[in-house]
């Protein structure tokens, strides 16, 4: 049996995918994690295939100190994206095994979202490299483990209309309703 940090709502309803000790960078895998977290099934695949192909960016919001700046990103509202080709990589991988997993339970992979993708850190794989005056400096790769989720996507709530607002049958948030004052309201 394998762990996983989390578990699915309704397990019959979702199907899993990990994979452990993996030798990509740790950094750059969590960037892809991020924006695929929440995405439908369907439109990540096309995603990543177009990151593949360099039509869209991964963007980079932390650890993206050296990152560059690429007019792709200002899709996420950011300025900074690459294209990390070995990670995306592993994500179609893992996106493969979760589709597997749930057409072998039965599931409709068009209803499917991923629902949890998590990176975490593995333990460092540690190699020496010769520095100047005889001394040694580490030289360390940075692998992680990733584990996704695919469920089925809730039932699409409508927005409601001008109509059933301005009758007052929604309200709208408190930012709208009291402005700057919305943090002080006791409103319920």
């Amino acid at each position: 049996m394998v762990k996983y940090c989390a578990a699915p709502k309704d397990n019959n309803n979702a199907a899993k995918a990990k994979a452990s000790d993996i030798r990509v960078h740790f950094k750059n895998t969590w960037q892809v994690a991020r924006v695929l977290r929440g995405m439908p099934l369907v439109k990540a695949r096309k995603y990543l295939e177009d990151v593949m192909q360099h039509k869209r960016c991964i963007p980079y919001i932390k650890f993206s100190h050296a990152a560059g700046r690429t007019p792709q990103a200002k899709e996420w509202g950011v300025t900074q994206g690459r294209w990390p080709r070995k990670s995306v990589e592993l994500f179609q991988n893992i996106l493969k095994n979760a589709e597997s997993n749930a057409d072998q339970k039965g599931l409709e992979l068009k209803d499917l979202k991923i629902s949890h993708c998590v990176v975490q850190r593995a333990q460092k794989i540690r190699r020496r490299t010769y520095r100047a005056h005889g001394r040694i400096g580490a030289y360390m790769a940075s692998p992680c483990h990733v584990e996704m989720f695919l469920e089925k996507r809730d039932a699409v709530v409508p927005k409601p209309s001008s109509q059933a607002i301005r009758q007052g049958r929604v309200q709208p948030p408190a930012h709208k309703r009291f402005g700057d004052r919305a943090h002080r309201c006791t409103y319920k």
